[in-house]
């Protein structure tokens, strides 16, 4: 048997099933993106910028889509581009978020919520709304919204992006009751600190990616990729009897009381 034929939830061979995530121009989703079409996906990438996604062009399996998440026309369109285009929709990854400071007292406090809560909330709101009636007239599907361990406690200066992560955490619950017997699976995936292109590409002090560390019991920030592995288990077969959850993929911080910072190693000495 080749090796591949041993991951799970991999289509059959000869067939390509779809999927479509948001926020795949980069991090995260990117690495989301290119690992269902290695394993055999059609991928809807969406994102707001087309010059983002042009290393789509790269992979005949990935097809951009340039729209904003907060835009409920966004939802329909990436549905109806993926069943349109591939014939069919079996798993949908809602990536697209954005983070900012947000200092309670500014004139901006306002309109930075409104925007976090209309990218970060109501994009996963329209991504299931349109998603997951398509799935269940096909016979099911599973969708997956990435929240964050900012979702199940607070960070300072963070409230805005707390609160929206917060509701991705309790929607995918709602949503799991609402179309699980129709066939369709809702969990979320909850990464901590990841080591996207922001931060590889040395913008990042030092003493910053320290501070990301520091908390981790693992000692060690995600790759994209990693984080991109647990999507995959949650938007295929290979999580069958799993809808409602929230998988924390976060190297352990929310394993801590917060009384004590876990155990510390020097960065050379620390296991990959």
């Amino acid at each position: 048997m080749p090796e591949h034929q041993s991951i799970p939830g991999l289509p059959e061979s000869g067939q390509r099933k779809v999927a479509i995530v948001t926020g795949a121009a980069t991090g995260i989703g990117r690495a989301a993106s290119e690992l269902f079409a290695k394993r055999g996906y059609h991928v809807v990438a969406v994102d707001l910028s087309a010059d983002a996604l042009v290393w789509t062009s790269e992979n005949d399996a990935i097809r951009p889509l340039v729209g904003d998440v907060s835009d409920d026309e966004l939802g329909r369109r990436m549905v109806a581009t993926a069943l349109d285009e591939f014939g069919g929709l079996d798993t949908v990854v809602l990536n697209a978020g954005i983070a900012r400071r947000t200092d309670w007292e500014s004139d901006e406090a306002m309109e930075t919520f409104d925007r976090i809560m209309a990218v970060n909330v109501r994009g996963v709101v329209s991504g299931i709304r349109h998603a997951a009636p398509a799935m269940a007239a096909r016979g099911g599907g599973a969708i997956v919204a990435v929240a964050s361990t900012s979702g199940v406690g607070g960070d300072p200066e963070r409230w805005a992006y707390n609160a929206s992560k917060a509701a991705v955490i309790n929607l995918v619950k709602a949503a799991a009751l609402d179309f699980g017997a129709q066939g369709v699976r809702v969990n979320a995936a909850a990464p901590g600190p990841t080591l996207t292109s922001i931060l590889q590409g040395g913008s990042a002090s030092q003493e910053h990616l320290e501070a990301l560390r520091r908390p981790i019991p693992l000692q060690r920030m995600a790759r994209p990729d990693e984080q991109a592995e647990v999507i995959w288990f949650l938007g295929t077969p290979a999580s069958s009897f799993v809808t409602g959850a929230t998988v924390m993929c976060d190297g352990g911080i929310t394993a801590n009381a917060g009384i004590f910072l876990p155990q510390s190693v020097p960065l050379s000495d620390v296991h990959h």
